[in-house]
């Protein structure tokens, strides 16, 4: 799907469907893990750990369309605990609901700590994205909670 022609080239080439995505074939090839989840439809909390440019905001925004869940995006440079707790109330009044955060590293602990609840309690499905360690940048606590991919 390509989007209107002032949007970034980058966004209007990203790809929207598992078999249009090229590379990261040890988590979306035949065996993947992660076309395991689409194909269940058990997508797991998680954090896509990567530098920058190989497809980790990709793969959240092909889950979300595969398994035709609803889809939030924040990004922790700009986002705090009030967005989150919108969009965990809106969850709850809804079913299934992905939240993407994008820089997860970026959030500190409080604002991680507003996660956990609601991940635990399935209320959402957490995709993070980070360039950093997650073992380093995201407390023990959500990480626990979460599958980390590479």
């Amino acid at each position: 799907m390509l989007l209107n022609s002032t949007s970034p080239l980058a966004e209007r080439m990203r790809p929207a469907r598992l078999e249009d995505l090229i590379g990261q074939e040890h988590l979306v090839g035949p065996n993947g893990i992660i076309r395991r989840a689409i194909e269940t439809g058990n997508v797991p909390s998680m954090i896509l750990w990567g530098p920058p440019g190989v497809g980790k905001t990709t793969i959240a925004n092909i889950i979300a369309n595969e398994v035709k869940r609803p889809f939030h995006m924040l990004s922790a440079v700009s986002a705090g605990v009030k967005d989150v707790r919108e969009i965990i109330d809106q969850a709850k009044r809804t079913s299934r609901v992905i939240l993407f955060i994008d820089e997860i590293h970026r959030f500190n602990k409080s604002q991680q700590d507003a996660l956990l609840g609601a991940v635990e309690k399935g209320t959402i499905t957490l995709i993070g994205a980070t360039t950093e360690n997650p073992s380093f940048e995201v407390n023990s606590a959500l990480l626990s909670r979460c599958q980390v991919y590479t």
